[in-house]
């Protein structure tokens, strides 16, 4: 479907847990070039995406929602603070499991400009929107996940909120 071998990764990983990309031409003015939301749906436009992993943050957007959310989001995900670092860290869980570099996802020209410090505060067990993630069953922390049988965060218990 896409051509950037990143994007193919990105891509066929949230189709696989549920968040649907589909290859799509648009003129529209975007959040996030390339990128359009449709319905709770990923709509991608290869010529005009710049980035790749803004899809795994715009998929963490829609990952955090309740399902009976996700299908109504259209354009724009929102600026609810709480979601955009669940957003964060869902992403960074997402590359760890994919395997690609964090700048992939966290690059100079997103977040503020505070994409190497999420990069370190990750890499070093700091991560913003973890106990959010954990709140809602989706992530545990090291102190957390013993108890629950399951992998610490970056490792996710599940993709999807419900």
């Amino acid at each position: 479907m896409f051509q950037n071998p990143i994007t193919a990764a990105i891509s066929n990983f949230l189709n696989e847990i549920g968040i649907e990309v589909a290859a799509s031409n648009f003129d529209d003015e975007t959040v996030l070039p390339g990128i359009k939301i449709d319905n709770g749906r990923l709509l991608v436009d290869e010529s005009r995406l710049f980035y790749p992993g803004d899809l795994l943050h715009e998929a963490g957007h829609i990952a955090v929602k309740p399902s009976d959310e996700r299908k109504t989001i259209h354009i724009n995900c929102g600026n609810d603070p709480a979601e955009e670092m669940m957003s964060i860290a869902w992403s960074y869980a997402a590359l760890v499991h994919l395997n690609i570099p964090p700048d992939i996802v966290f690059h100079q020209w997103g977040y503020k400009g505070q994409a190497q410090q999420l990069i370190h505060g990750f890499q070093n067990g700091y991560y913003i929107g973890l106990p959010m993630l954990q709140w809602l069953g989706m992530a545990a922390d090291h102190q957390r996940a013993p108890s629950l049988g399951v992998e610490p965060f970056p490792k996710m218990i599940k993709w999807l909120r419900d």
